[in-house]
């Protein structure tokens, strides 16, 4: 049974089908995808191929993605969730994104610090880690204020529309908190 989290102001919960324009509108948006290491989704297919892999990944045991959704509204404004999970080292990779009609209001943290919590307590996760490339300084920013220590930069570790980018590692200890 998939894991539904709740927040003060968001429900954190399984990405199906019926998401699929909302994933689209998220995927399709240049602003979103610029420092996501992949191009931006051209058809909906694209959307139904994303979302088959995210429940791919989690009946495998490999990683767990929640949709994004508000609090008494219908429609996702992003996803939050863990990849690269490898429950015999306990660790996994935090990815996160939100639609940027939805940037700045505080959404994305609350988010990412209830997966944290949920990556800690009940996947008994030991390091979460994240990949970001260094010119997306708000999520850069947001992983330091969550209390995420930079480790080092991994030099052109992702490639976006053809170019390569250094990105920053990060990670977060269970015994940091």
């Amino acid at each position: 049974m998939f894991p539904v989290l709740e927040t003060e102001r968001l429900l954190l919960r399984k990405i199906t089908k019926e998401d699929s324009v909302d994933i689209f509108a998220c995927f399709s948006n240049n602003d979103v995808t610029r420092f996501y290491g992949q191009e931006s989704f051209q058809s909906i297919e694209q959307a139904e191929n994303l979302i088959e892999l995210f429940s791919k990944n989690y009946n495998e045991n490999k990683g767990i993605r929640w949709g994004i959704e508000r609090k008494g509204t219908k429609g996702l404004i992003g996803t939050v969730g863990y990849n690269a999970w490898m429950p015999k080292h306990r660790r996994a990779e935090i990815g996160y994104e939100i639609h940027p009609e939805h940037w700045r209001r505080g959404y994305t943290s609350e988010a990412v610090n209830t997966v944290l919590s949920y990556g800690f307590d009940v996947m008994d996760l030991t390091r979460i880690g994240a990949v970001v490339f260094l010119e997306n300084e708000a999520s850069n920013n947001l992983l330091l204020k969550i209390g995420f220590q930079k480790e080092g930069v991994l030099r052109k570790y992702m490639y976006q529309n053809g170019m390569a980018h250094d990105t920053n590692v990060y990670s977060l200890l269970k015994n940091d908190l």
